[in-house]
């Protein structure tokens, strides 16, 4: 293994009394405040080695920062070594072959702004300040994966950083396995310092229609809003979700389209037969406005916490149980969280299962239930109000996006992420790559001998 001492960081190192230091440890969730030993702001490939060196010299944990964007905080080790990816943030765009190079620190705002110029996108998710990194590595989900495919379908070639201070490629052909592993294994491999992704035409038009209807009267709105999904186009994305407001809650129901929006309107006569909705709006947003739509400012200074599901069906109990996000009544109060669809189907089944390590392709729906909060004093209410709403779709979940484990699930969220078979390919690949588990804190496949 390459040595630390044989290695400069081209960036300071920070430690808990440096400036800087509580802005690097900072992530999307305020309930996070765990201090690291060290902060290595990484500038280059070669500082990600040195960090990584420096890391298993001292036997120090180690925890990568992308997006900062992952609920569970696991970029941030306790009294361990953190490195920070956020200068590594450059995105280089070759409209001709369509393809970006897309630094491993990159936000998907940077990618979306780069390719955008030229009609061109590729699948991203749907909050531009997510990290690149964590996302990919986890699947990526986004708004036109049903068109071209999930995230890490995308992905040519990564650049990766091993456990050992080794610097390899990997795609279809060059270390295909580490390859096989990267798309939907998470960060059990290495740390991706580059990223090539293939770019597809799609124009800078989008369409986004919302139909909000009263909690009460929403089933059957639900159950013809998921009979419409199952023959919509795929450049539609269904989605709807429940929320609280002060007249009470309100369920909505719609879709986003990307592409020209005239023949999206088509699907419009059908969802406003749905029933009577008391609000719509019909919107036509810039592919880059649709990809800031649901950002969030001063959104580190939120508590939050969530739980999810995949659904292959959607059937009435399960709209009834979505509608009453685990309470008694649908007026059960305002401390309820969230919760949401949105359609998989489309160019995410077409991908064969055993192409990659990211499962469960037969998915209908994707469910979240989430909640973001201030006060210290409502965590356990709020955490279990979340929990709750998650457990009312059990009975009809197969398995989960392994980006959306909040983080308390430990191995048994793996394998819900996971089959068996699927996972047991995942801990022979750790074997190979990371025998001695130097990448941990994440979703862990963990080794044999671990």
């Amino acid at each position: 293994m390459t040595t630390a001492t044989s290695l400069r960081l081209a960036g300071r190192l920070l430690t808990p009394d440096d400036p800087g230091y509580d802005a690097a440890r900072t992530v999307w969730n305020a309930m996070i405040d765990r201090r690291p030993r060290m902060i290595v702001p990484a500038a280059s490939v070669t500082d990600v080695v040195a960090a990584v060196c420096l890391a298993r010299e001292l036997d120090l944990e180690i925890g990568v920062r992308c997006g900062g964007h992952n609920v569970a905080g696991l970029a941030v080790p306790a009294n361990g070594l953190m490195i920070d990816l956020t200068a590594l943030n450059g995105v280089r765009v070759d409209p001709i072959r369509r393809r970006a190079r897309v630094q491993g620190g990159a936000l998907l705002g940077a990618l979306d702004r780069a390719s955008q110029p030229y009609g061109l996108a590729t699948t991203a998710g749907n909050v531009s300040h997510t990290g690149v990194g964590g996302l990919t590595l986890g699947g990526g989900m986004g708004w036109l994966a049903r068109q071209h495919g999930l995230a890490c379908d995308n992905v040519v070639s990564y650049t990766v950083v091993t456990a050992d201070g080794k610097v390899v490629t990997a795609s279809r052909t060059e270390n295909p396995d580490l390859y096989w592993g990267l798309r939907g294994g998470g960060g059990n491999f290495g740390i991706v310092t580059d990223f090539e992704f293939q770019l597809h035409h799609t124009g800078t038009q989008t369409l986004v229609a919302e139909f909000d209807f009263r909690a009460e009267d929403a089933v059957p709105v639900l159950e013809g809003w998921r009979d419409l999904n199952a023959v919509a186009p795929r450049q539609a994305t269904f989605t709807a979700d429940v929320h609280s407001t002060p007249g009470g809650p309100v369920a909505t129901v719609g879709f986003v389209w990307v592409g020209d929006p005239a023949p999206g309107r088509r699907l419009l006569p059908a969802m406003r037969a749905l029933g009577r909705p008391v609000a719509e709006r019909v919107t036509t947003p810039s592919y880059l406005e649709l990809q800031q739509r649901d950002d969030t400012t001063g959104g580190h200074a939120y508590r939050r916490y969530s739980s999810a599901h995949y659904l292959r069906q959607f059937p009435t109990a399960a709209i009834e149980a979505f509608l009453l996000r685990g309470a008694a009544d649908l007026h059960a109060g305002t401390a309820l969280p969230g919760v949401g669809l949105q359609a998989y189907g489309g160019a995410i089944a077409d991908v064969a299962d055993a192409d990659a390590a990211f499962s469960h392709r037969g998915t209908t729906f994707e469910y979240g239930a989430g909640s973001r909060w201030t006060e210290p004093s409502e965590d356990d209410e709020r955490m279990a109000a979340a929990r709750s709403a998650g457990s009312a779709l059990d009975p009809y979940a197969h398995g989960v996006y392994v980006n959306s484990l909040a983080g308390d699930e430990g191995q048994r969220g793996v394998r819900r992420a996971y089959p068996a078979a699927k996972l047991a390919r995942l801990t022979a690949l750790k074997n190979v790559w990371d025998p001695q588990n130097v990448f941990h804190l994440n979703h862990n496949i963990r080794p044999s001998r671990a």
